[in-house]
């Protein structure tokens, strides 16, 4: 069978190009070693190459960078088996201020507005902590601020079940398979600007049941099914302050420890068959260029 792996960065997109290539490394990996075969893009139009290939394809996935994904996806979509998360609740998850309501609305802790003094700045539609930066300005164009939450920085890497979408069918009720929790490594500049660097992967921070049953609560919450990442920052609460319907960079890290091959889970998924759990032995440290080094 035949998948199509449309990463976006790694040709148009230098400044994230990096982490792109890691993780399509391990996606293209783990999808030939559980016997498929991968197609990919050019570096020409990604719509063009998307509607070119997809229908050659038996499924696909795309990565992309948050604000873009909804529309490639919607493309995929049209074409194949999509095996990631469905392209509505891509775009809910872009906005973050629509997010952050949602949450909140679900008695789901999030940053909220911030008070006087410092504050955290964000894009509307971002990605990864682009843009994002401390600051005691007011927002511009296309920015919202929320409130500086001073706390330990984690995500939960998990691949909720089918829940809509082409194979709607396949439907079966089961919960997401939890990956990881991760611990973020996130370093803060002199201007304020927010970097992050990657993680350490699986770790068990004192609040881990918290922090894992908030993520399938967030997940369950918005429809995101596929592989997703559900960013926090630990302190008086367990606040959430990123949904990622898509690959993340912990995935480098993750797969280093996995028993299971990614491909199988996705796939599996994607039908409604996700596993229970996975298994993962030892740990590793990864950072933005696919480097990781086991503990």
């Amino acid at each position: 069978m035949k998948v199509l792996l449309a990463e976006y960065t790694s040709a148009h997109d230098p400044s994230l190009a990096h982490e792109g290539n890691a993780m399509l490394h391990v996606l293209k990996t783990s999808f030939e070693r559980s016997g498929y075969e991968t197609v990919l893009p050019g570096p020409g139009d990604f719509t063009a190459e998307i509607e070119h290939l997809a229908p050659t394809c038996d499924m696909g996935l795309v990565v992309a960078p948050d604000a873009l994904l909804s529309r490639f996806t919607m493309i995929l979509e049209q074409h194949t088996h999509n095996l990631g998360c469905g392209f509505m609740t891509i775009a809910l998850c872009a906005n973050k201020v629509q997010t952050g309501r949602i949450l909140s609305g679900h008695g789901i802790s999030v940053p909220g507005e911030p008070g006087p003094g410092k504050k955290v700045l964000k894009p509307v539609k971002g990605c990864g902590t682009q843009g994002v930066r401390l600051s005691e300005t007011a927002p511009g164009e296309g920015e919202f601020a929320e409130r500086f939450i001073d706390g330990e920085h984690f995500s939960v890497s998990l691949i909720p079940n089918r829940v809509i979408g082409d194979a709607c069918l396949y439907f079966k009720g089961n919960p997401p398979v939890v990956l990881a929790v991760n611990r973020q490594h996130i370093e803060t500049d002199a201007d304020g600007s927010f970097h992050y660097l990657g993680g350490e992967t699986p770790v068990h921070p004192a609040r881990e049941d918290e922090i894992i049953s908030t993520a399938r609560k967030v997940v369950e919450v918005l429809g995101c099914q596929g592989y997703c990442g559900v960013d926090m920052v630990v302190a008086d609460k367990v606040y959430v302050v990123d949904v990622n319907p898509r690959i993340t960079t912990s995935l480098v890290g993750i797969a280093a420890c996995m028993d299971e091959e990614i491909a199988d889970l996705l796939v599996a998924a994607s039908k409604g068959e996700g596993p229970e759990k996975v298994h993962l032995h030892g740990g590793a440290r990864f950072d933005t260029n696919g480097m990781v080094i086991h503990l």
